[in-house]
C-alpha cells in the first residue's frame, strides 16, 4: 500500500537531490468556489511510489477559526502564486476530517475518506461531489501570466485660442476736384444816343453776381472688408509609450520525474517511506 509523505520531508531528507528549484505550492493563497479567499496551502502529500503530489494541504482559516484539511491536488487550479478550488465550498470542508501532522496516511486510505466526506448529508445535494481517480493528479495545466500594455487617452487643454479686434488708426489722403466761380467783367465800347442824364441815378443802378465755389464734404461711411470664421482642425501623431512588461514562461520536465539542480534525472527508487521515518525518529 503507497504511503503520502509530506513533501517538505523529502525535501529535508533528500535537499541535495532535487535542489532549490523544485515546485512547492506552500504559502500560495487559496480560493474556493466563486474564488472566495479560504485560506493558504500549507504543504503538500507525495506518493512514495510513484512520487506525485496527491494532495495540497489547505490551511481554511478565511472559513474557519483553524482547520487544516487534505484536498485532492487535482481539484486545484494554479494561477501565478494562487491556487483556485473552483469546486470546494465551505459545507464540503467542514465536513472533511482535520489533517493530523503525526498520522501516517496511506493513498487508498485517504482516498477513501474523500469518497465519503465529499457526498456527505450535511452537505447541501447540489455541492455534493463523485470523486474520479484523475482528481488526484496533480494539475498539469499550467497558467502562463503575462503583462500587457494598456493604453488610454485623456482629452486635456492643449492651447486656447482667443480671437479679438482692435481699432487702427492711420491717415489718409484723398484728391477732390473742387470748382469755384470768379468774377469775369468785360467792357464793351458803344456809341448810342440816351434820354438819361449823368449823374441821375448815382448810387442806385449797381450790378450783383454771387460767385459760388465747391468747398470738400468729408463724411465716412464703415463697411465690412473681412469676415473670420474660428474652428477646429484634428492632427494626429504617434507617441511611443516604453514601459517594462513582466511574463511568466514555461518550465518542462517529464511528469513525476525529480531532478537535481544540473536537471539530471533522479531515480525516486531511493525515495521511500521508510527512509523519511527514519529520517524523522532521528
Amino acid at each position: 500500500m503507497s504511503q503520502l509523505i509530506r513533501l517538505k520531508d523529502i525535501q529535508a531528507t533528500h535537499r541535495d537531490l532535487i535542489g532549490d528549484d523544485y515546485y512547492d505550492p506552500t504559502g500560495k493563497t487559496a480560493y474556493g468556489a466563486a474564488e472566495e479567499k479560504i485560506g493558504k496551502i500549507e504543504g503538500a502529500l507525495v506518493e512514495d511510489i510513484t512520487g506525485r503530489i496527491r494532495y495540497l494541504i489547505v490551511d481554511a482559516g478565511g472559513w474557519f477559526s483553524s482547520k487544516e484539511v487534505l484536498v485532492p491536488a487535482g481539484l486545484a487550479r494554479i494561477v501565478g502564486d494562487d491556487v483556485f478550488f473552483d469546486s470546494l465550498t465551505k459545507s464540503q470542508v467542514e465536513a472533511m476530517e482535520e489533517y493530523d501532522h503525526d498520522y501516517q496516511y496511506s493513498y487508498n486510505e485517504q482516498a477513501n475518506k474523500d469518497r465519503q466526506a465529499f457526498v456527505a448529508d450535511t452537505i447541501p445535494a447540489e455541492e455534493r461531489l463523485e470523486l474520479k481517480d484523475d482528481y488526484y493528479n496533480a494539475p498539469n495545466t499550467l497558467e502562463l501570466l503575462e503583462e500587457r500594455l494598456t493604453v488610454n487617452k485623456d482629452r486635456i487643454v492643449a492651447g486656447l485660442v482667443k480671437v479679438g479686434k482692435h481699432v487702427v488708426s492711420e491717415d489718409r489722403a484723398v484728391d477732390v476736384e473742387l470748382e469755384e466761380e470768379h468774377a469775369h467783367i468785360e467792357r464793351t465800347e458803344v456809341n448810342r444816343p440816351t434820354d438819361r442824364r449823368i449823374g441821375d441815378d448815382l448810387g442806385a443802378d449797381s450790378v450783383q453776381v454771387e460767385l459760388e465755389a465747391e468747398r470738400a464734404n468729408v463724411t465716412k461711411e464703415t463697411f465690412v472688408t473681412e469676415e473670420v470664421n474660428v474652428g477646429k482642425t484634428t492632427e494626429r501623431h504617434t507617441e511611443t509609450i516604453h514601459e517594462t512588461i513582466q511574463r511568466e514562461e514555461l518550465d518542462i520536465d517529464r511528469d513525476g520525474n525529480i531532478v537535481d539542480r544540473e536537471g539530471n534525472i533522479i531515480d525516486r527508487d531511493d525515495i521511500t517511506a521508510d527512509d523519511v521515518r527514519a529520517y524523522r525518529n532521528k
